[in-house]
């Protein structure tokens, strides 16, 4: 009978080792059972979001978002950057089903009846306060989902179906320490996070030309063909200390909180990582749609 057991359990050993989970090691099987389990590296996107009106309407920013979404690996979760959630401190979203914010006023009806009910995630929550370790993230569970998510991941997931948990933008972080501390998220594309950073590359609103609705002014041209140079070749300093690259930056970005959401995107960025540009038109004079997609 003693001989018998120690065959079971021999080939018992044997079978677990052809096994996937046998390379795994606890931490992994952990992720994996909370549903991040390891996986390639997830896409990055930065989205040029613009005015609320693009959550309901059809036009050829919502069909570059949607397009991209066609092509996206369907993600473990979704963590979001947006330009209007600033904090003192950093901070995530913690409540199980976050509220849809209708930030904004002056707009139809029917844009505040939207309602995008996706759920949050408290493994993703744990997963991020891991991840940073330059600061503490703590857990909110006052705000929600603003306009600066929901109004673009409703295009890209509009089943609402893909759990979402915002990251606030810490007032008291530099542009250098803001990219810095998205270095430390990078390590959740690989738990199938899909990492969004939503805001406008240049976005003067104090200047908008009303009557010029598909052109930029000449400064926000050269502003947002300047960051298109220096994305496209990796030169993500200057980007990041944007203040000393002229008076077309300083017009293009008179507050940093609809720049620094590109910041995180750059942030997560491989060395030699593919980088590809879609929506990329300046409307009403001092906004730029610009978007782009990293992996």
């Amino acid at each position: 009978m003693d001989y018998l057991c120690r065959v079971e359990r021999r080939n018992a050993l044997r079978l677990l080792a052809l096994t996937p989970i046998a390379a795994m090691t606890l931490r992994d099987m952990a992720t994996a059972a909370d549903g991040f389990a390891p996986t390639p590296p997830m896409p990055v996107l930065f989205l040029g979001h613009g005015s609320p009106m693009n959550a309901i309407e059809d036009n050829p920013f919502t069909q570059g978002w949607r397009n991209v979404g066609k092509d996206l690996p369907r993600p473990s979760a979704i963590l979001c950057i947006s330009a209007h959630w600033e904090t003192h401190g950093t901070f995530v979203t913690g409540m199980d089903k976050p509220r849809t914010i209708h930030d904004f006023g002056g707009f139809p009806q029917a844009l505040f009846d939207v309602q995008y009910p996706a759920l949050g995630s408290s493994e993703l929550v744990q997963h991020t306060q891991e991840a940073v370790t330059s600061a503490h993230v703590g857990v909110d569970h006052a705000w929600g989902l603003d306009h600066g998510a929901w109004s673009v991941i409703m295009h890209l997931f509009p089943k609402a179906d893909i759990p979402v948990v915002q990251l606030s933008l810490d007032r008291g972080l530099s542009p250098q320490q803001h990219y810095a501390l998205a270095k430390e998220l990078a390590v959740l594309r690989k738990k199938g996070v899909l990492i969004i950073g939503s805001g406008n590359m240049v976005h003067n609103l104090g200047i908008l030309d009303w009557n010029n609705p598909d052109a930029g002014f000449d400064w926000a041209v050269e502003a947002n063909t300047r960051m298109k140079e220096l994305i496209t070749t990796g030169d993500h300093i200057r980007l990041a200390n944007y203040t000393a690259l002229g008076p077309a930056f300083q017009l293009s970005i008179p507050t940093p909180e609809h720049y620094l959401p590109l910041l995180y995107t750059l942030g997560l960025q491989s060395d030699g990582e593919e980088i590809s540009l879609f929506n990329d038109r300046l409307v009403m004079g001092s906004i730029a749609m610009t978007s782009l997609r990293i992996g």
